[in-house]
C-alpha cells in the first residue's frame, strides 16, 4: 500500500514539478512564463486522455507489471526533460510524464481493496490518495528547493531517480495482481448517465482548473504581487505544503461524515484565499497566512471528491478512478492554459480573479448538485 502511495507520489510530482521553476525553466529555454505553462497544460491534457485508455489498453495485464513498466516510463521521460535542450524536446517529456502519471493514477486508486482486509479498505484508500494530495502541496516546494540549490534541470533528474526507486519496490512489494475483469472503454463512458457521478465531475473540473490557473503561476504572483523576495519563493510554498498536509488528513478524517459539508467548506476557503491575495497578500505576512489557508483547502480536495465519486459509483470504482483522473488532469492543462493565457495578456493578477471565480462556481454546485449519501451506495 505505501509503494503504491509512493507511486502516486512520484507521478503526481512528475506532473506538476514546473509549477515551482516556471521562471527558469523559461529563461533558460527561450520562452515566457505563459509558453512556460505549457509544460503543465500538456501533461495535464495527455495525462486526462491516456487515464482511461490505458486502464482499458491493458485489458488483463498484472497490475503490478503495468505500474513498474508506467514507473520506468516515468522515469526516463523526466530524464529527458532534465537533458533537454530546448523547448520542443521538454514538450516531448512532458507528454511521456503525461503517459505514465494518467496509467498509473488511474490503475493505483483501485488498489485499496486488493491490498488489505475489508476493514481496512477506506484507510488503504485515503492513504494511496493521499500520495496525490501530498504530491499535490509538498512536490512543488520541494521542486523549488532543488531548483534554487542546484538547478531546474538536476530537479527534474531528482525524480527521474525517485521513480527509479519506487519502481523496485513496487516489484519487491507488491503481490501479484491481476486484473479482476478487463474495463472495457464504454462501460467507463456509461458513468456519465449517473447524474452523482456528473456532478461530482463536475465540481472536479472547476475547483482544479481554477486552482491551477492561479497556482501554475503561483511564484510570479508572490515576487510580482506580494513582493516576496526569489529566496523566500521555496520557504512560502513549503508552508503552502505543510498546510496542505494538514488539510488532506483532516478531511479524510471527516469526509465520511457529510461529503457536501466537507466541499462546501474546501470551495468556499479556496476562493476566499484566491481572491484575497490582490487584496490582503500584498506583504510577506499577508501572502504567507492567505497560503496557509489555500494549502488547507486544496490539501482536501482529492481525498473529498473521490470519496464522492466511489459512493456515486460504488460497483465501477476502476472505472469512476479513471475518469476522475482523466478530468483531474484535464482541468490542470486547462487551467494552465488559461491562466498562462491571462498573465501574458492581462498581468499577474488576473490568474486570481479568474481562479478564484472558477472556485465561487465550484462552491455553487456542491450547494445545488446532487451527492450521494455517506452511508450507503449510490444508485442513479
Amino acid at each position: 500500500m505505501v509503494a503504491v502511495a509512493a507511486g502516486t507520489f512520484t507521478v503526481v510530482t512528475s506532473e506538476m514539478l514546473p509549477v515551482g521553476l516556471l521562471t527558469p525553466i523559461g529563461d533558460s529555454l527561450g520562452v515566457s512564463e505563459g509558453m512556460a505553462g505549457l509544460t503543465l497544460t500538456v501533461t495535464g491534457l495527455v495525462g486526462a486522455f491516456s487515464a482511461p485508455l490505458v486502464t482499458s489498453a491493458v485489458g488483463r495485464v498484472d497490475r503490478r507489471v503495468v505500474l513498474c513498466f508506467l514507473m520506468m516510463l516515468l522515469a526516463a521521460a523526466n530524464a529527458l526533460a532534465a537533458w533537454s535542450p530546448n523547448f520542443a524536446v521538454m514538450m516531448v517529456a512532458r507528454v511521456l510524464i503525461g503517459v505514465g502519471m494518467g496509467g498509473v493514477w488511474s490503475l493505483a486508486g483501485s488498489l485499496g481493496g486488493r491490498l488489505v482486509r475489508a476493514t481496512s479498505v477506506g484507510p488503504a484508500t485515503s492513504t494511496i490518495f493521499g500520495g496525490v494530495a501530498l504530491a499535490s502541496v509538498l512536490g512543488v516546494p520541494a521542486g523549488a528547493y532543488i531548483g534554487e540549490l542546484a538547478g531546474w534541470r538536476e530537479a527534474f533528474l531528482a525524480v527521474a531517480g525517485l521513480a527509479l526507486v519506487v519502481t523496485v519496490a513496487m516489484a519487491v512489494l507488491l503481490p501479484p495482481l491481476p486484473a479482476e475483469k478487463a474495463v472495457a472503454l464504454g462501460g467507463v463512458m456509461r458513468l456519465f448517465h449517473n447524474s452523482q457521478v456528473v456532478t461530482g465531475l463536475a465540481v472536479v473540473a472547476l475547483l482544479v482548473t481554477g486552482h491551477f490557473a492561479a497556482y501554475t503561476y503561483v511564484r510570479p504572483v508572490l515576487e510580482n504581487v506580494s513582493g516576496v523576495q526569489t529566496s523566500l519563493v521555496g520557504t512560502l510554498l513549503l508552508v503552502y505544503g505543510i498546510a496542505g498536509v494538514v488539510g488532506n488528513f483532516a478531511v479524510g478524517a471527516l469526509v465520511g461524515r457529510s461529503v457536501r459539508g466537507v466541499l462546501l467548506v474546501i470551495t468556499l476557503a479556496l476562493a476566499a484565499s484566491v481572491l484575497l491575495v490582490p487584496l490582503l497578500g500584498l506583504s510577506l505576512a499577508g501572502a504567507a497566512i492567505l497560503l496557509v489557508v489555500w494549502g488547507l483547502a486544496y490539501g482536501g480536495v482529492s481525498v473529498s471528491t473521490q470519496t464522492w465519486l466511489a459512493l456515486a459509483a460504488p460497483q465501477a470504482r476502476e472505472g469512476a478512478t479513471s475518469l476522475f483522473v482523466g478530468v483531474f488532469n484535464g482541468a490542470i492543462a486547462l487551467g494552465a492554459f488559461l491562466g498562462g493565457r491571462m498573465a501574458d495578456g492581462f498581468g499577474t493578477r488576473s490568474v486570481l480573479w479568474l481562479g478564484g471565480a472558477l472556485a465561487v462556481g465550484a462552491l455553487l454546485v456542491t450547494a445545488r448538485g446532487r451527492i450521494p449519501s455517506p452511508s450507503a451506495a449510490a444508485t442513479d
